[in-house]
């Protein structure tokens, strides 16, 4: 409904819109209206140009709130209570306050942790050509052809561990994996396992197990593995060593067979796991995921711009100037340019567009993240690589110097 006071201050507001208190008397009235949605473009702009203003932050704290419904003949006053209608409601199907327990109602309990379905596949990962051809040759392939692994009597048993630097997506090609075999997915962290009482963390590596078989065909991810899974030389509390033990036991399949289980895991600091954990049987193969190069950061750029309003954005470019960035590292960039955009448009009034500018500006605040591992990884590869296990690791750093 047309309101003739509201469109002339409407129009006032248009001729001086750096008139704050015109522009809240506006956003009252507009509130009083019914119309908040109004209201709020007003009060981002008078916040954006008196951020102190009180007068604005209640205006808006009352715009914000959900339209009242209008009060029936005979309801109770807000925030009463109709004792009457109550008790005519539940007449006499109060259930019993206490149970004895000695009826079984049959009906399954839920499942102690979350079994997920993914529809995600390796070709959903953007770049990283090599890791997807090793995953395929060394892991995918021996489960996916049946015939073949019988021919050449390759055994299924063991896992995969994922490692390299944080934030470079080995939760989601685990998840991918998973999409691969048509498995389900237990994601598993640390607050999964690990509990303050004495057997406990135990009896969740246990249960854990116990899901992920019933659940089979299914993909058993433990993320941050060596928090989980740390070396036991290390542990002076007892009951860390009880996990670990817990845990190698589940995977030998001591108890129960492991059959359609697939165990992955991953971590930042493999030299901090326990090496039991990686004998052959159990997590013996393991795969270096390396920061993205420019064809999976241009995939990285492109994904989390997508969903936002953005204009002339040169995905090559901006993948060029983020050589050694991790994926979070640009979805933080993709965050810090929106936030930009947004503040523009709040102080100005006016909508517009994420542009160049604003990742650039991001870019330039936004360092990489992984400086710490890679020294980390660097004193590894020189000094604790007796084994030859980091060789690849350290061609990387070798090649990444030179560079």
């Amino acid at each position: 409904m047309e309101n003739p006071l509201i469109d002339s201050l409407a129009s006032a507001v248009r001729a001086a819109p750096e008139d704050v208190p015109l522009r809240l008397h506006l956003a009252g009235l507009l509130i009083d209206a019914g119309r908040g949605t109004e209201a709020v473009v007003h009060l981002g702009v008078a916040l954006g140009q008196q951020p102190d203003s009180e007068q604005a932050r209640e205006l808006m704290a009352r715009a914000l709130q959900p339209p009242q419904e209008p009060a029936t003949p005979g309801a109770p006053a807000p925030g009463g209570f109709d004792w009457g209608s109550a008790e005519e409601q539940l007449g006499d199907a109060v259930p019993p306050m206490f149970v004895d327990g000695s009826e079984d109602s049959g009906a399954p309990l839920p499942p102690a942790y979350d079994v997920e379905r993914h529809d995600l596949r390796l070709a959903d990962v953007g770049g990283l050509t090599e890791v997807k051809k090793r995953l395929h040759a060394g892991f995918l392939a021996p489960l996916q052809n049946e015939e073949l692994r019988k021919l050449y009597g390759k055994s299924l048993r063991g896992g995969l561990l994922l490692y390299g630097p944080p934030g470079c997506g080995k939760t989601f090609l685990a998840k991918a994996v998973a999409g691969e075999l048509g498995a389900a997915f237990l994601h598993v962290s640390l607050a999964d396992v690990l509990d303050m009482y004495i057997g406990n963390s135990e009896r969740n590596i246990k249960e854990l197990f116990a899901t992920a078989r019933t659940s089979a065909p299914c993909v058993l991810f433990f993320d941050e593995l060596d928090a989980i899974g740390q070396r036991r030389s290390q542990v002076r509390n007892s009951g860390m060593r009880g996990t670990v033990n817990q845990l190698l036991e589940e995977l030998d399949g001591v108890g129960a067979e492991n059959d359609g289980v697939f165990v992955l895991a991953a971590t930042n600091h493999p030299w901090d796991v326990d090496p039991a954990l990686r004998r052959p049987g159990r997590l013996d193969r393991t795969l270096l995921v390396l920061p993205p190069d420019q064809e999976a950061r241009e995939a990285i750029f492109r994904t989390h711009l997508r969903t936002r309003p953005v204009e002339k954005i040169d995905v090559r470019r901006l993948a060029k100037a983020t050589d050694g960035y991790s994926g979070a590292d640009i979805a933080h960039i993709c965050e810090s340019a929106a936030e930009i955009a947004l503040m523009d448009s709040v102080e100005t009034g006016q909508v517009r567009m994420i542009g160049m500018a604003d990742l650039e500006a991001a870019l330039r605040d936004v360092r990489p993240s992984i400086g710490p591992w890679l020294e980390t990884a660097r004193n590894v590869a020189l000094y604790a690589n007796e084994s030859g296990e980091y060789d690849e690791l350290a061609r990387f750093l070798r090649k990444r110097r030179r560079g």
